[in-house]
């Protein structure tokens, strides 16, 4: 349990920075874009939101390097430094009135630094966890992985809703914005305190501690075929978790005339319905594989994204919107919980961080990063609403082929 509440506490710490960022988009462009209109502000903000996904597959990539040559444990200890740089520096920076155009510039070099750390954490943390775990109970606590990615959501979620409900409008223009990133501050002694202590895992100790270890890991190919397939198998996630969880709030404000605040509590209940999704999947995964949710959810996007959303936005109740958003953010979870400790039992361990790292990273940027900027985009080109759901299809078509192609992990030994 120590093991895995490191890794989690951590993990949570680390994505509520990162997503603390999307909740309060609309305000940011006010305070780094003010000369554009609401779109364009918009638009610039969410672009900087997809700068840190350019820079995930960097840091994946180095990250994986260390936590493939030196241990996970290093690998972890870094990202949880790194994030914490980027989030407190976001909350102190000056807006574009007190220092011109140096402000967006600053935002997107502390953005940078978020997404590097984020590269390295996912498959660090989850390689970490699914290592540890017994063959029979890996789908379960791989799930608690990514589960505590939604506590980090639903945290960040919650002290935006309750910072816009406290202080009001003007408040949280003028200052308020600020505290939730500051809050980050905690993220480098506590992550370092719970990370500290944890030990290596026994699959690495094992690599390691042979005579040739670093040679063979050196002599070990990239796998990537593994590496491509992974990229098409993460496309459905990386759209829909950010479109009906980061994006949404937005989208609520702009289409359905919703409050800030309603519109965070939504993506509050929905966050917690996700969470509760990924951990049955994962426990789920253990027993019956992890094929059959990734299939089933991947269906769910394909078939009633379209016919939902069209329902929300033309039957005009708060209770028919907030069941829509949670209904699609834990078909997310449904897929993300078997999703993770699939993704760690495809790799070698020799490769593990470097290949995991780099395959999801890249399709979180090219699918996931960029999915608020596109998803306004697409409603701006088309005057619809419902185009929103254009780009999930979009990922649900790249992931269902491999989902279909994919042989199952559950129960097998990590080579």
């Amino acid at each position: 349990m120590r093991i895995i509440a490191a890794a989690v506490f951590g993990n949570a710490l680390e994505w509520y920075d990162f997503t603390i960022y999307a909740f309060l988009a609309p305000i940011i462009g006010r305070q780094f874009f003010p000369k554009s209109t609401d779109t364009v502000a918009l638009l610039a903000t969410f672009a900087v939101f997809g700068i840190g996904f350019v820079a995930r597959p960097l840091g994946g990539v180095l990250i994986g390097f260390v936590g493939d040559r030196a241990g996970r444990k290093p690998a972890l200890l870094l990202t949880i430094m790194l994030m914490a740089v980027g989030t407190v520096a976001i909350g102190l920076l000056p807006g574009y009135a007190s220092i011109g155009l140096a402000a967006p510039a600053l935002l997107v070099l502390a953005r940078a630094f978020q997404g590097f750390s984020a590269g390295g954490e996912w498959g660090s943390s989850a390689s970490f966890l699914v290592e540890w775990a017994p063959a029979e109970k890996r789908g379960l606590i791989g799930s608690c992985h990514t589960g505590s990615i939604f506590i980090g959501q639903l945290v960040g979620t919650g002290v935006a809703a309750s910072l816009t409900t406290l202080l009001g409008s003007a408040s949280m223009e003028s200052w308020g914005w600020r505290v939730p990133f500051l809050l980050g501050a905690l993220i480098g002694p506590l992550g370092l305190l719970a990370r500290r202590r944890i030990d290596e895992t026994p699959v690495f100790l094992r690599i390691s501690q042979s005579s040739a270890s670093a040679a063979s890991i050196a002599a070990t190919r990239m796998p990537i075929r593994t590496m491509m397939f992974a990229f098409c198998f993460v496309a459905v996630q990386s759209v829909s978790i950010y479109v009906f969880l980061a994006y949404f709030p937005t989208f609520l404000q702009r289409n359905l005339g919703w409050t800030p605040s309603l519109s965070l509590w939504s993506t509050a209940l929905a966050t917690i319905a996700t969470g509760i999704a990924v951990v049955g999947s994962g426990f789920l995964s253990d027993r019956i594989g992890r094929k059959p949710a990734l299939l089933f959810s991947c269906s769910v996007f394909l078939l009633l994204s379209y016919p939902l959303v069209w329902l929300m936005l033309h039957v005009h109740s708060i209770f028919l919107g907030i069941a829509v958003q949670v209904i699609l953010s834990a078909n997310c979870g449904l897929f993300i919980g078997s999703m993770t400790t699939a993704l760690v039992e495809m790799f070698p361990t020799r490769r593990r961080l470097t290949g995991l790292n780099t395959a999801y990273n890249l399709a979180s940027m090219v699918f996931g990063g960029f999915a608020p900027f596109i998803a306004t985009g697409l409603i701006s080109l088309t005057g619809q609403a419902i185009a929103v759901t254009y780009y999930v299809i979009l990922g649900a078509l790249v992931s269902l082929p491999a989902v279909l192609m994919f042989r199952e992990t559950a129960g097998q030994p990590l080579d």
